[in-house]
């Protein structure tokens, strides 16, 4: 996994920047219930998306967390006051207290399913009844875009995906969390080229294909064949879904479209 405190510096740079923050927040606000208060952004990064969640809606409160020191610096320095360092399996708040919960390419990164169930369990936590857990899954199923750098790594040894969406349904189920719908926003600025994706592979990027090694090379060079080294293939398209904690009045608060 890579080691996000070393990679802070250059993470809004290397992963669409505002761009594609702009529509990640876009497609979080959709699901937002306008009368939230308060709004909990686990695994915040940056702050590049959180940042733009709060200036949307000006009565939202809205607060940031994440675990890497360097990753919550930058993100105080964009919400002063309003981010946290703390673990997305043990959030620091009682019971109940927010609104909406986003963790927005965080899931894919759980070491297991335990890990997933557990970052899941403490989100629902502290939604009030009627509030809504929103998420990304699928992210690395994203990125395949059907180019010829897909095909080319077609036959790579993968790592299971902990974001499948029906796996996340059944966890969040097992917290009191129903489905509340799904949309879709483009990644802007992530479509890959043969020249990137050879040096993501020599970074570490792909787990299971470790740097240095005969078949992370093997990959390298096959891709070193390929047309317009320099051009970036279609960006991905990430997919949201959204999960509401019912009110115990009857059932389910109306969900919101998304977009």
């Amino acid at each position: 996994m890579l080691d996000y405190d070393k990679e802070a510096d250059a993470y809004d740079a290397t992963r669409g920047g505002e761009p594609r923050a702009a529509a990640a927040a876009q497609a979080v606000l959709g699901f937002v219930p306008p009368d939230a208060r308060g709004l909990l952004d686990v695994a915040c990064g940056t702050g590049i998306v959180t940042r733009r969640l709060a200036a949307a809606r000006p009565g939202l409160r809205v607060t940031g967390l994440d675990a890497a020191p360097a990753m919550a610096r930058r993100a105080a320095a964009r919400l002063p006051g309003a981010v946290l360092l703390a673990d997305s399996r043990q959030l620091p708040f009682p019971d109940g207290v927010f609104d909406a919960v986003t963790t927005v390419w965080l899931l894919h990164l759980a070491e297991g399913p335990e890990v997933v169930s557990a970052i899941i369990a403490e989100c629902a936590r502290v939604l009030r009844p009627g509030g809504v857990y929103i998420t990304t899954v699928d992210k690395a199923a994203a990125h395949d875009v059907g180019s010829d750098i897909d095909t080319v790594l077609a036959s790579r040894p993968r790592r299971p995906a902990q974001d499948h969406p029906d796996q996340v349904r059944a966890y969040a189920a097992e917290f009191g969390l129903r489905s509340a719908g799904t949309t879709r926003f483009r990644g802007h600025g992530q479509g890959r080229s043969p020249r990137s994706t050879i040096a993501d592979l020599r970074r570490g990027w792909f787990t299971r294909l470790p740097p240095g090694e005969p078949l992370s090379e093997s990959f390298a060079e096959r891709l070193g064949t390929l047309p317009d080294q320099e051009l970036p293939r279609p960006d991905p398209e990430f997919t949201l879904l959204a999960l509401r904690k019912p009110t115990g009045k009857g059932g389910n608060q109306p969900a919101p479209s998304g977009n």
